[in-house]
Order: structure tokens, then C-alpha cells, then sequence
């Protein structure tokens, strides 16, 4: 039965929806239907379609009371609301529903695993927001909260963990039909780490493991993890709270972390091998991945920075989307991203040129827009004296522009966004050690009206950007400093109709 909070929301994202305008969101990006989007929720195959549920405030267009949000997706690019899912509305989950994931039961239904929020008062007259594991059971559209909430609490926890931090967690069914998931914990030396859990049922779960600890190495807390076998290895994606930059490999504040290794499943023991940020950019986090009907591991994350979330005004009516989703492989230890090859079936009007020559402010006839997939190939034009500097500029007009610039002397790629439009001193810029062959390097962007995402040498990094440009401005040019030789083909993106 549908609460009364539920259905209030409901109600108000029905009608608020309806206030904006198509044109005003991305194209094939998931965005909030109304209100405050973070973190993807529940990403997950269910009844033919891929269902993303998200942190949400439909209320407002800032962060509030956490909901469930709700979508459906037969290709992950053409999403069509649902009602929301989940709403605060009992005593346990009273001041938020937090992130959680999402399966199928083998009777049919859709379980949810979330983290209910209840502050705590102290006698000082603070509080405490205490985090506990919860379940709800539905349809596909409408879900019932378990009666036996919570599930998971502080007593399912290992000695000198905190019950404030505690949350995000993460379930799938091993091969030897055992459920396990894996959730984001602070331990006693305040940093990170991941306790690892298992059910015979997917209700009544019990304590297996630290399976990883963060040890101070990489941040503080750690949330959203995932947790999944790819190509032989393992992958552990987790987003580290309050990170230390090393080098140009992790970079201030909330970032994204790739632990590649083996696991032992027996025991269940994790053995880390390598690690890596996994986006270079500003607005990638808390990743999500599904396995899809062929095979396929597609992660999406949220395409925002908790450091520039606040830069939209109250009069804004939606606030948040998600990333282009990606496919994700495992190659000589590093993660690799390139976008869902559905996008190409979006792909029309192409235009094609080779080996230009780029000079100072080069634009070509017929490569502009803001709903495009760019493929680039840069080298020297002497390759006995290789260029300094090459740039391309997008959303650009007398006014605006975002660019991205490689210098092949420094291996640096840059990404900068302070001329996009921004009136706040929010992260402008970002940078990236990227592998090249004499300044050769491949890069691919797409652009979906308020975003670019940078997809470097066959999706071996990704950079990815928010940009709030406004729409009028579709100009791209290119400049270079030193002989530079370019092929480039572009593809408009038109979303497709009746899914």
C-alpha cells in the first residue's frame, strides 16, 4: 500500500514534470524528472528493461530528504519516467532512503536493498545520522518495504565501526546461489572500508568479511562500491570521500577509485593488483554497473562533483543527470570505458575529413552542434619536430566555449570549462597523464547539450564535464601550436522515437 508520502511525491513529480521543457534536458542522458538527482540507485535488468533508480528530492532542486527515483530504458539512452520508487516514511528510514541496489528474486519479483536514515539527537541538542540496511519488494513500479526492516545494523558490524557511516549496499548472486553484497563502512581509523555480507535468501543476511580496507591509502570513507568479475580479474569501483591528489592519477576532494585483482571465492578473499581513478575529469561518481542479457558489464555514474553541486539557482527546476553509459573491460590491468554501442545507432548526418591541417582558429564546415559524437586522430605533421599544443574548442560561440588541449611534450590532456558560462569559482579545469606516440593520440567526444565526455585512445581514460552553456552556442574550432595533422569524423545524435 502506498504511503501518504509517496504519494504526495508522486503526485508533485507528475505535475512538476510537466513544467519542463524537453529541449531544456539532455538528449540521451538521464536526468532528474524534477527536483534533485544524485547517486545512480538499483541499476539492474528487470522484465525486458533496464531500470535506474536515484537519490532524489523532487521537492526541490537542491539536496533534500532522500526518495527513490525512478526509469526505464529498453537501450540505456531512451529512458521513460516512473513513478517514484521508495519515500522516507517510516521509523527507520525516516530522514532518508540512501543508495542500494537492485536484482530479481527467482519467484519473479524486484528486490531493493537500501539504507534507511534516522538522525539520532544528542543531549547537546546535535544529532547523528544512524545508517541501516533495508528491503523492499515490488513490480517493477510499485515496491512494499519489508516488515522486518532493518535488516542490517550496528550489530552486524565489526568491532569499532561506525553506524553513521554505513551504507550504499551492493547485492548479487554468486554461482554457488549464495546472495552476497558489499557496503561502504568508516572503520575505527577513520578512513575506509568495505564490509563484505551474505544470505541464503536476500532478507536474513549475516557478516562475512572486511573484504577490503582502505587504511588510510586512498581518502576516508568509501561509498558506493561495486563489486563484480570482468575478463578474468575482479573490479572493486568505490568512491572515496576527501581524497589527497597523487600526481595526476587521483585528484582533491570526492574522486572514484578502480581496485583490480583476484578473488578467491571460496574464501572469499580479494587480492588487489592494480588501481586506477576511474574518470579524469570533474563530474563523475558513485558508478553503478548491470550485466546486460548479452553479456555485457555498462556502468553508469552520477555526472556531478558533491564540490560544484551548487552552483544552480532555486528557480531551476530539475538539477542532476547521469553519465553516457559506458562498456567496461579489463586490459593489462587497467579499466576500459568506451561508450554503449547503442549510441551508434543514434549516429546521422556524418561528415568526414583527413589529414587536415590545423592552424589557428579552424572551424570545418559542417562539424558543429551539441548533441554530437566526435572521432579525432591527432599527429604531428613533422615528426621530426613535434607539435606543443593542440586544441579543440565546443560550445562555442563570441562568448563561450569548453576546451580540450593536449600538449604531446608534457603527455598532459586538459579540460577546461571557465569560459563555459560559470559565475561561481567551481573546479574549472582538470588534467590527465595520457599515453601517446609522438604526439599521436585518438580522442572521441561526445556532447550532449550540458555535457562533454573525453573517451582518450579507445577508452583507455575518460574525462568527463558538466558545462551550462547556453544552447545557442554550437561552435567548434580547433588551433594548434606546431604542425598538426587531424582526421576527424562527426555524427549528429538523434534520439529515436516509440521506445
Amino acid at each position: 500500500m502506498t504511503s501518504q508520502t509517496l504519494h504526495e511525491a508522486r503526485k508533485y513529480e507528475e505535475v512538476s514534470e510537466k513544467l519542463i521543457q524537453k529541449e531544456d534536458r539532455p538528449a540521451f542522458h538521464l536526468s532528474a524528472r524534477t527536483g534533485w538527482m544524485n547517486d545512480p540507485n538499483g541499476f539492474s535488468y528487470y522484465k525486458g528493461e533496464y531500470h535506474m533508480f536515484y537519490q532524489y528530492h523532487p521537492y526541490d532542486s537542491h539536496w533534500g530528504p532522500m526518495h527513490w527515483g525512478h526509469a526505464v530504458s529498453k537501450d540505456l539512452l531512451h529512458w521513460r519516467y516512473l513513478p517514484a520508487a521508495l519515500a522516507p516514511d517510516e521509523l527507520y528510514d525516516w530522514d532518508g532512503c540512501y543508495s542500494g541496489s537492485a536484482l530479481e528474486l527467482p519467484d519473479g519479483r524486484h528486490l531493493l536493498m537500501y539504507t534507511g536514515v534516522l538522525k539520532e539527537k544528542h543531549k547537546n541538542g546535535g544529532f547523528s545520522e544512524i545508517q541501516r540496511q533495508c528491503m523492499a519488494v515490488g513490480d517493477g513500479v510499485d515496491y512494499e518495504k519489508y516488515e522486518n526492516n532493518p535488516v542490517l545494523d550496528e550489530k552486524d558490524m565489526p568491532e569499532g565501526s561506525s553506524r553513521i557511516d554505513f551504507r550504499d549496499p551492493k547485492m548479487w548472486r554468486g554461482k554457488d546461489g549464495i546472495y552476497y553484497c558489499v557496503i561502504g563502512n568508516r572503520p575505527a581509523d577513520g578512513s575506509g572500508q568495505i564490509l563484505l555480507y551474505e544470505s541464503e535468501d536476500a532478507f536474513h543476511w549475516n557478516y562475512k568479511k572486511v573484504l577490503v580496507a582502505n587504511n588510510n591509502r586512498f581518502g576516508k570513507m568509501w561509498e558506493c562500491p561495486d563489486f563484480f568479475e570482468l575478463d578474468g580479474k575482479w573490479v572493486l569501483l568505490t568512491s572515496p570521500q576527501d581524497m589527497l591528489p597523487q600526481g595526476f592519477e587521483f585528484h582533491n576532494g570526492n574522486e572514484t577509485l578502480c581496485l583490480i585483482g583476484a578473488y578467491d571465492e571460496d574464501t572469499c578473499s580479494f587480492t588487489e593488483e592494480s588501481y586506477q581513478s576511474i574518470d579524469y575529469g570533474v563530474d563523475f561518481y558513485a558508478p553503478q554497473t548491470v550485466l546486460t542479457p548479452d553479456g555485457r558489464r555498462v556502468m553508469i555514474g552520477w555526472m556531478q562533483n558533491w564540490d560544484t553541486c551548487n552552483v544552480r539557482t532555486t528557480e531551476d527546476p530539475w538539477f542532476g543527470q547521469m553519465s553516457l553509459p559506458r562498456e567496461i573491460s579489463v586490459k593489462d590491468g587497467r579499466l576500459y570505458q568506451n561508450p554503449i554501442r547503442e549510441l551508434e545507432d543514434m549516429r546521422s548526418g556524418k561528415v568526414e575529413y583527413k589529414a587536415v591541417s590545423v592552424s589557428s582558429n579552424l572551424a570545418l564546415e559542417g562539424i558543429k552542434g551539441r548533441k554530437l559524437d566526435l572521432e579525432l586522430n591527432i599527429y604531428s605533421g613533422d615528426i621530426q619536430n613535434i607539435y606543443h599544443k593542440f586544441a579543440i574548442r565546443v560550445a562555442q560561440n563570441d562568448k563561450y566555449y569548453t576546451s580540450v588541449s593536449f600538449r604531446p611534450h608534457e603527455d598532459i590532456l586538459k579540460i577546461d570549462r571557465k569560459f563555459s558560462g560559470s559565475r561561481r569559482a567551481i573546479i574549472h579545469q582538470r588534467r590527465s597523464k595520457v599515453n601517446h606516440k609522438d604526439g599521436n593520440i585518438k580522442l572521441r567526444l561526445i556532447l550532449d547539450q550540458f555535457s562533454v565526455e573525453v573517451f582518450v585512445n579507445d577508452g583507455e581514460q575518460v574525462m568527463t564535464m558538466t558545462i551550462n552553456t547556453e544552447k545557442e552556442a554550437d561552435g567548434i574550432s580547433f588551433c594548434a601550436d606546431g604542425e598538426v595533422k587531424m582526421d576527424i569524423v562527426k555524427y549528429d545524435l538523434v534520439e529515436k522515437e516509440n521506445l
